[in-house]
């Protein structure tokens, strides 16, 4: 089965994409430095730890495996603590990629399948974001991001690096069969938040802002399943794999739910209260983003299946109750 380097796959986006290349007939490697991932969610090809910011590393892993791809998710990408520190991610994730982009055209691995984020576009309000949108982060998250994308190009202009770059939204769910999922630490996102609100593992979820001009006072988002992102993944590999060119599409449902939408369903499916704090808004979060897909869903057959909230909610509860990573 041909290899395929995955940069972050001890992630939670990455480890999904690892179990999705597995069950496509590909050997995901995994190559993480485990500072945000977890070695307990490689299950799915071998694990080669080590950094981005590590050439030689890098080079080794090249020569060890040939892959035929890139599949990077490595990146550092909690708005908040960008805005504090911006130039550690700058620092991680524009220099991290730089380095690893170098690693892959050196070694003759030119298709190339980047997670970006909607992030990119910054705060563009009652607007149905599609790929022509104009970018405009408005935090360092979204600048190093957009900065990756620009790298892609000049690397492809330079040294026919063929890529797909993903701008995505916000992810959610789980494994279906909760062999992998949502963990993090420190946790920063809004569903596992609420989860470990209804069983007690926090004394509260804090809601940032109540007063965004929405209909209910708090931020919209669009979110997609996990294993639908993923499965838009397989998709842009494979679009590579046909001879096609560089291409970027959105992923999302191009349908916002509000931060008390989600807090409403979490009550749905887990039959318990969601206990709640109002706070101040967050600098850097922006009022709404929802996408729209039509690229994807024309261009790369991509459907989500999963991506209702009532589905990503029952499914990443059902992982918090397993257990899995708790130490």
């Amino acid at each position: 089965m041909p290899n395929i380097l995955v940069t972050g796959g001890a992630g939670y986006i990455g480890s999904h994409a690892c179990k999705a290349l597995k069950a496509a007939g590909y050997t995901p490697v995994t190559y993480d430095n485990l500072s945000t991932g977890w070695e307990d969610a490689v299950k799915f090809g071998p694990f080669e730890k080590g950094d981005l910011l590590d050439r030689a590393r890098l080079d080794e892993v090249f020569v060890a495996y040939q892959p035929v791809a890139v599949m990077h998710f490595a990146a550092l990408s909690q708005v908040g603590e960008s805005m504090q520190m911006p130039g550690l991610y700058w620092r991680n994730n524009v220099m991290g990629s730089l380095t690893l982009i170098e690693a892959a055209v050196a070694a003759g691995c030119l298709k190339f399948v980047f997670s970006s984020t909607c992030a990119t576009y910054g705060d563009q309000d009652n607007v149905v974001l599609d790929e022509d949108c104009i970018q405009q982060p408005i935090n360092a998250y979204g600048g190093s991001k957009k900065a990756v994308e620009d790298i892609l190009g000049d690397f492809q202009a330079a040294h026919g690096l063929q890529h797909v770059i993903f701008r995505y939204f916000n992810v959610a769910g789980a494994d279906p069969e909760a062999e992998v999922g949502e963990f993090h630490q420190p946790e920063t996102h809004l569903i596992p938040l609420i989860l470990d609100a209804v069983d007690g593992r926090r004394d509260a979820l804090t809601i940032y802002g109540t007063d965004y001009e929405t209909p209910d006072g708090t931020c919209i988002r669009d979110y997609v399943h996990v294993m639908d992102l993923v499965d838009g993944h397989i998709l842009g590999l494979q679009w590579l794999e046909d001879g096609n060119g560089s291409r970027v599409f959105n992923l999302g449902t191009g349908h916002g739910f509000s931060v008390r939408d989600v807090i409403r369903h979490s009550h749905m499916v887990s039959n318990k209260d969601v206990p709640v704090v109002e706070g101040a808004r967050r600098p850097g979060d922006c009022t709404k983003l929802v996408s729209g897909s039509v690229r994807a869903k024309a261009e790369l057959g991509w459907m989500p299946h999963r991506s209702d909230l009532k589905t990503m909610v029952a499914d990443a509860w059902r992982w918090h109750q397993s257990g899995h990573y708790e130490k």
